[in-house]
């Protein structure tokens, strides 16, 4: 059997690498090229794996579930849209492996046939004398953990009583205890988005991962709302 080789191949490349000859592999939930010398695949070419525990960060950050709103300031600033695409591919996989491919609050599996995934969330701390808002830690969500983490979308997506329900039913709150929580999310959101915040990821630069300048803050606003009408996915 010819050795595999390995590749880095981002989602939206998926059915072009598939079309010059990548293969994907279930298990390993990965593509690779089925003999080496397929010249087709050279763009797609591994990267040396991303470390496990990334240079300062704090795995203990963070835990469990909760409302946790991006500022307003601070939408596309997230990884996914501070990096390219090939290095989010890396860093995705490293998330999902370390976590066993399961949630990190629920701890369930991802399940095609409801629609759950697995998705990467950013735990971040924000110092307000500096202004700095700094990557702190990755953590593997489920969709619906997700949903009900970025509250604020699930209510723009009219998904916010199935959020409100699951965030009660992981948490144990009482429905009062859900709402104050929810409450006091969105008043410290009003907070932060009041502040153009100074993007530290360190986290990443310290791995090796260059990082692409995001969109000025004073447009972020407007991008999220066209993001939103062509019905893609907030940050």
């Amino acid at each position: 059997m010819a050795e595999r080789v390995w590749l880095d191949v981002p989602f939206r490349e998926k059915d072009e690498a598939k079309a010059a000859g990548a293969r994907w592999d279930p298990g390993v939930k990965r593509w690779y090229a089925p003999r080496p010398g397929m010249t087709a695949l050279e763009r797609w070419a591994a990267q040396p794996d991303v470390p496990a525990l990334l240079p300062g960060e704090d795995r203990g950050f963070g835990s469990g579930l909760f409302v946790d709103l991006v500022p307003k300031s601070c939408w596309f600033t997230n990884v996914r849209y501070c990096i390219s695409e090939r290095d989010w591919e890396r860093v995705r996989r490293m998330l999902l492996g370390r976590a066993g491919h399961r949630c990190e609050v629920c701890q369930r599996e991802e399940d095609r046939e409801v629609r759950r995934w697995l998705e990467a969330h950013e735990r971040w701390s924000f110092d307000w004398s500096a202004r700095v808002q700094k990557l702190v830690r990755l953590i593997c969500l489920c969709t619906d953990c997700h949903q009900a983490t970025h509250y604020g979308l699930a209510q723009v997506r009219g998904q916010d009583a199935a959020a409100f329900e699951h965030l009660r039913a992981v948490t144990g709150w009482s429905e009062q205890d859900t709402q104050a929580h929810i409450e006091g999310a969105f008043e410290v959101w009003a907070q932060r988005s009041q502040v153009d915040w100074h993007l530290d990821l360190s986290m990443l630069t310290g791995a090796g991962i260059a990082l692409a300048k995001p969109p000025a803050a004073a447009t972020r606003t407007g991008i999220a709302i066209e993001e939103l009408r062509a019905g893609r996915s907030q940050p």
